[in-house]
């Protein structure tokens, strides 16, 4: 056990409260004190208190450049950052464990098949290991087909910014990709590799490359990420994702170098039924939320 010196030493140590770190992340994560406030369920004020208090009082370091309503963090905000993510992810899963041990029951979730091998393995298995009896079904839709769904409990959509709705996970730049080595942005009509109709990125590449006014032609379409990326992979088409969907073999497209135009940034939102709120499917979104700001 600690001797009493020791634990007059720790003492002397301000310590972090956890919605103060809660709202770091969530300013780190949305660039702003505005958007943070939303996702926090606080005023701005409110916000701007804690930050101050944290900057000034706790850590006495400026952790945030200020630009307008834009914030930027500084080399220390940066170092707190990774810090502040271990110490809520580590703070969720004790409680999660220790408070509903053996919760059971189903979790109905949908989503994109964009997010489900690039966020939803570390989701699951974080999960399966605090829950280990709660039983998850996974439904794969497009976003607007899971947003007239009434029978799932939660649902990760794509919005455009300014049209959002559910909370707020992560916002995405959208970029054009092409197998590495590959000739497909020589050849005219452009060959581009595409999601099935009611896809956003398919809208967003097409009304794009029209507005742009170059000629294109879908060579490759599918309602499977894993084929667009493996049809793109094959060196015959471009296509456009999000940017952490890149594989190792597929290269990241320079749009002014290569003439294309810029396409939007997607907002990743969570949006939770209503009607089916329980503890096991509040349980689930919290894993969501910290699976998406970690991944």
């Amino acid at each position: 056990m600690p001797c009493i010196q020791e634990i007059d030493a720790l003492s002397l140590f301000p310590s972090i409260d956890s919605e103060l770190l809660r709202t770091f992340i969530a300013i780190a994560d949305s660039g702003g004190f505005t958007r943070a406030a939303e996702v926090v369920n606080r005023t701005q004020s409110a916000v701007s208190m804690q930050m101050k208090r944290l900057e000034e009082d706790i850590v006495q370091r400026q952790l945030f450049d200020r630009e307008g309503r834009q914030v930027r963090l500084t080399a220390e905000g940066q170092v707190l950052l990774g810090y502040a993510r271990r110490i809520m992810a580590l703070h969720s899963e004790v409680l999660n464990t220790l408070r509903e041990p053996h919760m059971v029951g189903t979790v109905r979730i949908g989503t994109p098949d964009d997010y489900v091998m690039r966020f939803l393995p570390g989701i699951l298995s974080r999960f399966a290991q605090a829950y280990p009896l709660v039983q998850v079904e996974v439904q794969c839709e497009t976003s607007a087909q899971l947003l007239q769904r009434h029978d799932l409990d939660l649902s990760i959509v794509t919005c455009e910014p300014g049209h959002e709705i559910g909370q707020f996970l992560r916002e995405e730049p959208v970029r054009w990709m092409q197998a590495i080595g590959s000739s497909a942005l020589e050849r005219s009509p452009l060959p581009v590799a595409v999601f099935n109709h009611g896809c956003f990125c398919r809208l967003w590449m097409c009304n794009a490359l029209e507005t742009a006014g170059i000629d294109y032609r879908v060579a490759y379409s599918s309602h499977s990420l894993s084929a667009i990326l493996a049809m793109t992979g094959t060196g015959l088409a471009v296509t456009a994702q999000l940017h952490s969907l890149a594989t190792p073999e597929l290269e990241i497209i320079n749009e002014e170098e290569a003439g294309l135009p810029r396409l939007p940034s997607a907002r990743i939102m969570l949006v939770r039924n209503s009607n089916t709120e329980s503890q096991v499917t509040e349980a689930f979104a919290n894993f969501i939320v910290e699976g998406f700001r970690l991944g």
